[in-house]
């Protein structure tokens, strides 16, 4: 079977597997709603402020979101060894992981764009102007977290202390995508909006990274 069907088989059962339940959605929408509507009352950020330092605030809990959220990707794929029957199937192993990537990637841009209208409300910013080049910003985003979350997920589903050491491996891996990220959304919500041409090429560089390490690594990670 070719990689990417086995990898449209993978993402057709976590799709299932999640709208069944809503779980993962649930918890990432109600998480990032705190952090906006508890950021914006304490803080009672002026305009100037809001174009400045919200964006750096919403990747920020879109991070934490996530790792909330990737969190399961492997772990509940142990209680039946679901795991390990995926690995017996005639599949490659790689298509595992870019079918959780993908079906991660999805789970998360689609949380993010439920919460970006409740953000430009309590922070008072105008997105429709800026809405297509905003949604590429989430999107390259959105893609570095969510590859460099679901293998550090695969490495973390077997260690004793999991639930504190994807946090911790993911701060320092994704830092340039969540600096690129945040400086592009300030770029797109200023005076001037303008998408800055080198955080763009930041964040596609290291998508294009992360990419191509899950595809050299892929299968012996999950050998391991």
């Amino acid at each position: 079977m070719g990689l990417a069907r086995a990898a449209a088989i993978i993402l057709s059962k976590e799709l299932r597997a999640e709208f069944r339940t809503r779980e993962l959605l649930n918890t990432t929408v109600v998480f990032v709603l705190m952090v906006i509507v508890l950021f914006s009352f304490t803080f009672d950020p002026t305009s100037a402020e809001s174009r400045r330092f919200g964006p750096g605030l919403l990747w920020l809990a879109f991070l934490f979101a996530g790792s909330l959220m990737l969190q399961p990707s492997f772990t509940r794929e142990q209680a039946n060894d679901t795991l390990a029957a995926l690995r017996l199937a005639p599949i490659p192993p790689v298509a595992i992981l870019f079918g959780k990537i993908l079906a991660n990637f999805i789970f998360l841009l689609f949380a993010e764009l439920l919460l970006l209208p409740v953000f430009a409300v309590f922070y008072g910013l105008h997105i429709l102007p800026v809405l297509g080049p905003l949604l590429l910003v989430f999107a390259l985003g959105t893609l570095g977290v969510t590859t460099a979350g679901t293998v550090f997920s695969a490495i973390s589903s077997q260690a004793r202390m999991r639930e504190l050491l994807l946090p911790l491996l993911l701060l320092p891996a994704l830092t340039p995508v969540l600096i690129a990220s945040a400086e592009s959304t300030v770029g797109l919500l200023g005076d001037e909006p303008a998408l800055p041409q080198v955080w763009t090429f930041l964040l596609v560089a290291s998508d294009i990274v992360f990419l191509t390490a899950t595809w050299l690594i892929g299968e012996y990670l999950l050998e391991e």
